[in-house]
């Protein structure tokens, strides 16, 4: 291994999602340009790879507890990228609820923008309440959404490759500008799309921005595997993160790819500070802003389970779940991820609620900076991921607490680089010029 990466979650006011609640937070933290600027800042100078935001687009039910996902993530991020010179920007776009030529020329555009810094986390969104937004009467199914993600990302690509090299002749004299042989129509009609191509502009300094991917499902594999330069994942424990970058790996290979042109990327809730005392102390305080009743609910939900079948403090048994994932899960990966912890011994509703830090189903990683770095470089060694996505548990705080506290102790060992090796984003994670899967038209 040469050094892990590391991506940071910008989400506010953190990945516990009702620490507004506490005296020193700000409510409206998530809408205010210049707190994100300061984390973006304070992640460069550390050297960190990308932030990244997760989104919907649609207002969650729990808007009475706590606050939404806050400001369009290509706005924001975009702006972030203006404000810093190196650090890659991680943009979630939906591909229910996007068109693919307007996706891939955003995103060509910034690219170009931002020099080479610019990546897409695709997601199928979840919440159903979206389709009201778009005009649609129902939420498209599952295996729908998937079948459409796999064209739209088809079409996407294809749009991203639609120049060729040598598309530039520049005769000033001949007034010949470009070889347009060399500039093609992709003419694409499939199930879900119509698109005839090529992109207005030719590619950006990384070819294609860098494609993210997140999802547990068969669906969400099979688009990792053939199309996926970073995989955004969760686990509970070793054994399971293992096994699945193992899957990823040889999804890659089966999909004519090198099994190192994946990059996994393990997400971890981070409660980081000075002393492991004051770290477990705030832990306590965050803990205590979570409404338990009904994220044990959700959480049963997510397991197969109806809700009121156990209380917060019943021990739920391997036994007592149903041989498959739930198919009302609202995410395939962190139900895995929450069965997983169970698999290997009982664990209550509020055991498993503050272990995956509110019910997100990423592990919650608490201590000391000692510690945290501890723990990191020991799942790292163990070869769960190629690197991690930070998601701080209170965002104003842990952002800083880890640059400042944690990546010292990772350069120190020789896991993590002190300075930006190359300029783009693609480079700095080792990722190869991207080539169509073999899958692909």
């Amino acid at each position: 291994m040469t050094g892990l990466h590391l991506f940071v979650s910008l989400m506010t006011p953190g990945h516990f999602r009702h620490s507004w609640r506490l005296p020193h937070a700000d409510p409206l933290a998530h809408v205010d340009v210049d707190h994100f600027t300061r984390l973006a800042r304070i992640a460069e100078k550390a050297t960190i790879d990308g932030v990244f935001l997760g989104d919907g687009p649609a207002l969650g039910s729990e808007i009475g507890e706590a606050p939404g996902t806050g400001l369009d993530p290509l706005v924001l991020l975009g702006h972030l990228a203006a404000t810093t010179t190196n650090i890659g920007v991680v943009i979630t776009s939906s591909t229910t609820y996007n068109s693919p030529y307007n996706l891939a020329r955003r995103f060509q555009a910034l690219d170009h923008v931002t020099k080479g810094r610019a990546a897409v986390n695709i997601v199928t969104t979840g919440t159903s309440s979206a389709a009201a937004n778009f005009g649609l009467t129902a939420h498209p199914d599952k295996d729908t959404r998937y079948r459409r993600a796999w064209e739209f990302l088809d079409v996407v690509t294809r749009l991203w490759d639609s120049w060729e090299p040598g598309w530039l002749v520049a005769d000033k004299v001949a007034g010949r500008y470009a070889d347009a042989s060399k500039v093609r129509a992709i003419d694409h009609d499939g199930e879900f799309f119509s698109v005839a191509g090529p992109l207005p502009v030719p590619p950006g300094p990384q070819g294609r921005p860098v494609v993210v991917q997140a999802g547990g499902s068969e669906g969400g594999l099979r688009l990792a595997g053939e199309f996926a330069d970073v995989v955004f994942t969760a686990a509970q424990t070793k054994a399971k993160a293992v096994a699945f970058r193992d899957d990823i790996r040889r999804r890659a290979t089966a999909a004519g790819r090198q099994p190192d042109d994946v990059k996994v990327s393990l997400g971890v809730v981070v409660l980081v500070s000075a002393s492991a005392a004051d770290a477990h102390a705030r832990a306590e305080q965050l803990t205590a802003t979570l409404p338990i009743a009904r994220l044990t609910d959700d959480l049963l939900v997510n397991l197969g389970l109806s809700t009121g079948s156990f209380g917060p403090d019943d021990p739920i048994c391997a036994s007592d779940l149903p041989d498959t994932p739930a198919g009302q899960a609202f995410s395939t990966g962190f139900s895995a991820a929450i069965r997983a912890l169970i698999a290997e011994g009982p664990r209550t509703p509020r055991e498993l609620v503050v272990m995956a830090a509110g019910g997100s189903g990423h592990r919650l990683l608490v201590g000391s900076a000692e510690q945290v770095a501890d723990d990191l470089e020991s799942w790292y060694r163990a070869g769960t991921a190629d690197g991690f996505t930070i998601m701080p548990a209170e965002a104003v705080v842990d952002v800083e607490n880890f640059a400042t506290l944690v990546v010292p102790l990772l350069q120190q060992r020789g896991l993590f680089r002190r300075e930006y090796p190359a300029s783009t984003l693609r480079e700095r994670l080792g990722l190869p010029l991207a080539v169509r899967a073999s899958g692909s038209r």
